[in-house]
């Protein structure tokens, strides 16, 4: 049974407007930092060691996305990574999917044109399942035709290989997300 493995915990991401000394290493000695969440994502999702480093590197990762801190963000993911928005925001500037680090900096840039402003993530829930992370959260942000403001549920699903994402499927409900790792009737 998969909630054997599962481990959730309440994920916060503060408002940072510079990076953190770990995340500039992060891009200096990016093969380091390759054998380190190798490493880490070995270990099983009870550890406290890997709860301590995810937790940490997604609430880094979500805030260095949200002041669009790409160059930090980019060594957590495979060079050849599947992005995949929610179906929702496909055909209102947003594609049906996206590959590659060149992909996911156009992602961004479709994103942020269909938002007035920048679009920002508040996650509140990371439940790690092994080789899957889960974040479950809201988006807000301002549509740039609209102009009436969005604040929504929304929920994030990373697929880890060696410790690097290599596909990240959006979900415009966390119900439809908990229901694609087995965990359905979990809904927060």
């Amino acid at each position: 049974m998969p909630s054997s493995r599962v481990v959730r915990k309440p994920l916060c991401v503060p408002a940072r407007s510079r990076r953190a000394p770990e995340e500039h290493l992060v891009i200096r000695f990016p093969r380091l930092y390759g054998i380190l969440v190798r490493w880490v994502t070995r270990l099983s999702p009870q550890s406290r060691i890997r709860q301590v480093m995810i937790w940490r590197a997604m609430e880094q990762g979500f805030a260095a996305t949200n002041r669009r801190d790409f160059e930090a963000v980019l060594p957590r993911y495979d060079p050849d990574v599947e992005l995949v928005p929610a179906r929702e925001l496909v055909g209102v500037g947003i594609a049906a999917s996206y590959r590659g680090h060149e992909g996911f900096l156009r992602m961004w840039e479709d994103w942020d044109s269909a938002w007035a402003g920048h679009a920002q993530w508040e996650p509140k829930e990371l439940i790690d399942l092994g080789d899957r992370l889960l974040m479950l959260g809201r988006m807000k942000g301002t549509g740039e035709a609209s102009g009436i403001a969005v604040d929504a549920q929304s929920a994030v699903l990373m697929t880890l290989k060696n410790g690097k994402v290599i596909r990240e499927q959006q979900y415009a409900e966390p119900v439809e997300a908990l229901e694609a790792v087995g965990l359905g009737l979990s809904a927060p």
